[in-house]
């Protein structure tokens, strides 16, 4: 079991420096790690807990360490994997606050940053154009991506109607298609 939390922890450390540009530019990142070299988690159960996370009050990479530590070991192996996210972070922001004043005002530092974010960019683009080549499987989904895209950058409509209309559509579709109910197909329980 402590071998599972190590791994967990200096996984998501590993990520956890990697965390420029927030949640989803972090999405290529957690795939290559948790899925492609690790196989803990599968892209579809990724975009997942993409989403959920990105509907839950927090960090979605707090959130995915979570949801990936809770399912590899549990309550504990939530924790681990959430401390090994962040972890990181507190160390850069301590040095930082403890060490040099004026951090953003330094040449080199506003430079520095200019470059990541135009990386951080690139990032999103990727992981944007992949979240939705997985995520948008028909023309059903194709259009509420259009719709929600529109809503959200031409009539300024808040992302969280977009994801709580969403999230109605989708229970909508699920009951009428009866996939709501408990029991898997054949009829067993």
């Amino acid at each position: 079991m402590l071998k599972k939390l190590f791994e967990l922890f200096t996984a998501f450390f590993k990520v956890g420096i990697c965390t420029f540009g927030g949640g989803i530019a972090m999405l290529p990142i957690l795939e290559r790690e948790l899925g492609d070299k690790r196989g803990w988690v599968t892209s579809d159960e990724l975009l997942d807990y993409f989403a959920i996370g990105q509907s839950t009050p927090g960090i979605i990479a707090v959130n995915v360490a979570t949801f990936v530590g809770y399912k590899r070991a549990g309550t504990i192996g939530g924790i681990i994997a959430t401390f090994g996210v962040v972890c990181p972070s507190v160390i850069i922001i301590t040095i930082i606050a403890l060490f040099i004043s004026n951090f953003a005002d330094i040449p080199w530092v506003q430079k520095a940053l200019k470059g990541i974010n135009v990386s951080v960019a690139a990032l999103l683009t990727y992981a944007v154009f992949n979240f939705a080549k997985k995520s948008v499987k028909s023309i059903l989904g194709f259009a509420l991506f259009v719709i929600s895209f529109l809503l959200i950058f031409v009539w300024n409509v808040s992302t969280i109607w977009i994801i709580v209309g969403s999230c109605a559509i989708g229970v909508l579709l699920a009951g009428a298609r009866g996939q709501l109910s408990n029991e898997k197909s054949g009829g067993e329980k």
